[in-house]
């Protein structure tokens, strides 16, 4: 049997550094760091990552978060309820030299990092792999790794899931259990008896703690666009509870220790800023962001302020119309078809959309913003409502998930005939596409809603290779489709971006 001797053997009795103390502060140490893992979704991974998260600030500390995959909704639910900065790690859309660069970058500072895993803890791209995984994430980066273990009508079977998911990899790092859905009376049972037995297999993994049967920790609602701000008001408030609660039933100082052993960083310029020239000083990029539009990857808005530009939020629902002074458009994904009534009423804002691009302001726009390009767009309710118009058709709801997973983007020869023709005027410099032929960009598609008209000048193409289909409309400054695009993966794209907005800025004050 493997020698794990690295993360066996852990003694509460050993010295445990205070809550005030930053171990981050040693030169070349990374930030204190913790990946919570569980056998399989539904386990319990996003009410304990929460509660923990809660229950470290209220010790004080500084507590950054992140979320592996894809998903939008959980490092949302970080940001907007907990406080907490949040990111995204994702081994399809990174090579593993940038994750280690983005969690260095995001985590930088920070007191603890606690990462929330995606799905079961091997389960990765395609059912025979565990690539992307949160194991596969948990290793590249060097965290320990806290197994949340759901244990309501279980006793004796727990010990044997624990010795499948720690021995199953040599190097799985499982270094502790969180017990899920346990009573207070059951708990010093139930851990005595899984502790022994464990060490009876040669694994001294330790339980640190339960979350208790409690409603505060059913996170059912966590679709921010689903929400009101009441109830936001109430989603922090049954946070809070989760954390103090957890500060009582979970060995915070435990947790603490063994989040402390992550790995040291490999040489002394993983911080360094590798976003390229600042072509784009000095360039207003608008974002959409309100409750209609909300779904970005903080990597991809890192990159374009890396390369110079300033971001600048405006929101589709209650501004009149878009900020001045603009060189580019983002229009993220999120919720319109919640909206479509808002949308559709503040037609100074449609027209002001409108008009920017229809005088060639460069745009990019995915999903959700894709939808609110279209004439039409129609609600679950069979309400069509009229949007900006720069798309021909209708966005109209499937009841079922479309086109679902991580897909490469390439280019093909579409004819683009469902675009306007009124994209605005162009030049010879600006001719070519954001995405050239025999090129390539990463991305994600997540949507119940689809369109009369998708696109048709990339092909996008699943992972190993075995489906494809039509997207994206890409016609002068325009590139707009259900992709999410995750800009790192093709930087030249997020250049090309700049670079037409940088463009259509010089030709704006020649005019003058």
């Amino acid at each position: 049997m493997a020698d794990r001797g690295k993360y066996r053997g852990r003694n509460k009795k050993e010295s445990c550094p205070k809550f005030s103390e930053n171990p981050s502060g040693e030169p070349g140490r990374r930030t204190p760091g913790i990946l919570l893992a569980a056998p399989a979704s539904g386990s319990g991974k996003t009410a304990a990552a929460c509660a923990l998260m809660a229950a470290l600030q209220g010790k004080g500390m500084n507590v950054r978060a992140c979320k592996c995959g894809p998903d939008y909704i959980d490092p949302m639910f970080h940001r907007e309820v907990l406080g907490v900065d949040s990111k995204n790690l994702d081994l399809f859309f990174s090579d593993k030299e940038e994750l280690i660069r983005g969690y260095q970058r995001h985590t930088e500072g920070a007191d603890i990092a606690v990462v929330e895993g995606v799905m079961g803890y091997y389960d990765g791209m395609a059912l025979d792999t565990e690539k992307a995984s949160s194991y596969d994430v948990a290793r590249t980066l060097g965290l320990p790794v806290l197994l949340v273990l759901p244990a309501r009508g279980a006793a004796l079977s727990l010990a044997a899931v624990v010795k499948g998911m720690s021995e199953f990899r040599e190097d799985s790092n499982i270094q502790g259990i969180l017990l899920n859905r346990v009573s207070d009376m059951l708990y010093p049972r139930l851990k005595e008896m899984l502790e022994r037995k464990l060490h009876s297999m040669n694994l001294d993994i330790p339980v640190v703690g339960y979350l208790p049967e409690d409603p505060c920790f059913c996170m059912e609602s966590r679709h921010l666009g689903l929400v009101t701000p009441q109830e936001m008001e109430g989603l922090k408030d049954q946070i809070q509870k989760t954390g103090e609660l957890l500060s009582r039933t979970v060995d915070l100082e435990l947790v603490r220790r063994t989040a402390g052993e992550a790995a040291a960083v490999a040489g002394e310029s993983s911080l360094k800023n590798e976003g390229g020239t600042l072509s784009g000083s000095g360039l207003r990029i608008g974002i959409a962001r309100d409750e209609a539009f909300c779904f970005y990857y903080k990597d991809n808005l890192n990159l374009l302020e890396d390369l110079g530009c300033t971001l600048i939020p405006f929101s589709p629902l209650r501004d009149r119309m878009i900020p001045e002074d603009l060189d580019g458009l983002l229009l993220g994904g999120g919720y319109p078809e919640l909206h479509g009534k808002e949308l559709a009423e503040n037609r100074d804002m449609l027209s002001s959309v409108r008009t920017a691009l229809q005088d060639g302001m460069p745009c990019l726009a995915e999903c959700g913003g894709f939808m609110y390009l279209h004439e039409e767009m129609e609600d679950r309710e069979g309400n069509v409502y009229p949007l900006v118009g720069q798309i021909r058709g209708k966005a109209f709801p499937t009841g079922r998930l479309v086109r679902f997973g991580y897909v490469n983007l390439e280019v093909q020869g579409g004819s683009g005939d469902g675009i306007s023709d009124a994209v605005g005027p162009q030049s010879d410099a600006v001719e070519e596409g954001y995405l050239l032929p025999g090129e390539s960009i990463r991305g994600h598609e997540f949507h119940y809603w689809d369109s009369t008209d998708s696109g048709a000048d990339c092909v996008a193409v699943k992972p190993d290779g075995r489906r494809k289909w039509n997207c994206i409309h890409m016609k002068g400054n325009l590139f707009a489709g259900y992709p999410h695009l995750y800009l790192p993966s093709m930087k030249a794209f997020a250049e090309r971006f700049v670079a037409r907005c940088a463009s259509r800025k010089e030709e704006k004050m020649r005019q003058k």
